[in-house]
C-alpha cells in the first residue's frame, strides 16, 4: 500500500512562504495522482491542488491559483506544494493524498483519493 508523509509545515508570518513535502513510500510515484488537501478548524476538508501522474498535468483552487504551486520529482518519489504570498486564511492541516491512475488524471475531490497522509500544520500569523 502507497504510504504517505507530509512535512515543512510551521509558523509563517503572512506573505511568506512556506514549502511542503509529501514523501511516499511502498510504491514509486510514477503512476500516482497526487494531490494536497487542507482542512481548517469547523471547516470541511477543502481541495488545493493536484498533479497528474506524467504529462505534467496541475490544477488549483481558485483560493490558491498564482500563489502556489505544486510539483513532482518522481525520482525522489516526492511531490512537493510551494506556497508563496500566505495568508492567515491560509491556515490549516494541509495533508497529501494519492490514487494510481491514468496519466492525464487530476482531480480535486477527497472522496477520488484511497491513500492519505496524516497532515501537517500550516499556521499563518503575526
Amino acid at each position: 500500500q502507497l504510504q504517505l508523509v507530509e512535512s515543512g509545515g510551521g509558523l509563517v508570518q503572512p506573505g511568506g512562504s512556506l514549502r511542503l513535502s509529501c514523501a511516499a513510500s511502498g510504491f514509486t510515484l510514477d503512476y500516482y495522482a497526487i494531490a494536497w488537501f487542507r482542512q481548517a478548524p469547523g471547516k470541511e476538508r477543502e481541495g488545493v491542488s493536484c498533479i497528474s501522474p506524467s504529462a505534467g498535468r496541475t490544477s488549483y483552487a481558485d483560493s490558491v491559483n498564482g500563489r502556489f504551486t505544486i510539483s513532482r520529482d518522481n525520482a525522489k518519489n516526492t511531490v512537493y506544494l510551494q506556497m508563496n504570498s500566505l495568508k492567515p486564511e491560509d491556515t490549516a492541516v494541509y495533508y497529501c493524498a494519492g490514487r494510481r491512475a491514468y496519466s492525464r488524471y487530476l482531480s480535486l475531490l477527497a472522496a477520488s483519493y484511497d491513500n492519505w497522509g496524516q497532515g501537517t500544520q500550516v499556521t499563518v500569523s503575526s
